[in-house]
């Protein structure tokens, strides 16, 4: 094969940058280098990659084929590296969370893991389910974990826990049963669009009511929180996010007939993601911890709301 690694990660860059001059300081080539590796590749193919206009390298249709083709590919060959230059008890495992596992259940994951194998780093980046899909097919994580859906063939998915969300408020008027209907035009404080809370709650509720009234989104959970605490609105949270809060009196659950609106806690990981034994041994722990937590948090639950 007369293909190289080298060519095909500098096509790529050049493709991603758009500017030979970005990717020689990226790659710590000269501008030369790279032009003549972009050349060369095209003469191995017969064709052109690129067109050259007004000085500039325009991605063709060839090129875009050719990047479809091997950006999985390299993808694969940079993870195997990755994984191979660490050992089951020393490297890094790069996570990333959505807000509510972040918040509340990887805290202690990480803590956990991290005492027992202490040459193992654990990198946690944070965002809602659409970002943390998105830093997974980047390749700038390894693993996620969500609670919004996720239909992209790209991504495996697993199914690790089941997650309760509720109503709640401090407003101490809405102690007594009642039809979500009843409520829909009060004020309610929402996640922003691509949580999966949000999402799964206004699909739980889009055949219960006519309109939720949105009057405020907010970005992440204990913002909400704190606006709930002072203002006389409503939210639809996990409980796992409100438990001592409704323990303690500061909020109230709102106990609504006929709403039992759960979600699952998904595991996703790339379907081309190798799979070291750092890995694995890193998840599996991970999905007992919080299968574990959401046990306790339900045994909870029944102690306090028999």
């Amino acid at each position: 094969m007369k293909l190289t690694l080298r060519q095909m990660e500098i096509f790529l860059n050049v493709v991603k940058e758009g500017h030979l001059t970005n990717v020689a300081k990226q790659m710590r080539l000269s501008q030369s280098a790279i032009s003549m590796s972009i050349k060369e590749l095209e003469n191995i193919l017969g064709s052109p990659l690129f067109d050259r206009i007004n000085k500039k390298l325009i991605i063709n249709e060839m090129g875009r084929s050719f990047q479809q083709e091997i950006a999985p590919i390299v993808k694969k060959l940079n993870d195997i590296e990755y994984e191979f230059k660490n050992t089951v008890n020393k490297g890094m495992v790069r996570v990333g969370a959505s807000t509510t596992i972040v918040d509340y259940l990887m805290p202690p994951i990480i803590c956990s893991y991290m005492n027992n194998y202490p040459d193992v780093k654990i990198g946690l980046k944070e965002g809602n389910t659409k970002q943390i899909v998105e830093l997974l097919k980047d390749g700038q994580i390894d693993v996620g974990f969500i609670e919004g859906l996720v239909n992209d063939p790209a991504i495996i998915k697993e199914v690790i826990g089941v997650d309760e969300l509720v109503v709640v408020t401090a407003d101490t008027s809405l102690t007594n049963p009642c039809f979500i209907s009843s409520i829909q035009d009060r004020k309610w404080v929402l996640r922003e669009e691509g949580s999966g809370t949000r999402d799964v709650f206004l699909d739980y509720t889009k055949d219960k009511v006519d309109h939720i009234n949105i009057f405020l989104e907010l970005g992440h959970t204990e913002s909400i929180k704190s606006i709930l605490l002072n203002h006389q609105c409503l939210t639809c949270i996990s409980r796992i996010a409100v438990k001592n809060e409704i323990l303690n009196g500061k909020l109230i659950h709102v106990p609504l007939k006929n709403f039992e609106c759960k979600r699952d806690f998904i595991m996703i990981y790339h379907k081309d993601k190798y799979h070291s034994e750092l890995f694995e041994k890193f998840i599996g722990f991970a999905k007992t911890m919080i299968q574990q937590m959401l046990k306790e948090n339900q045994e909870e639950v029944h102690s306090y709301n028999p």
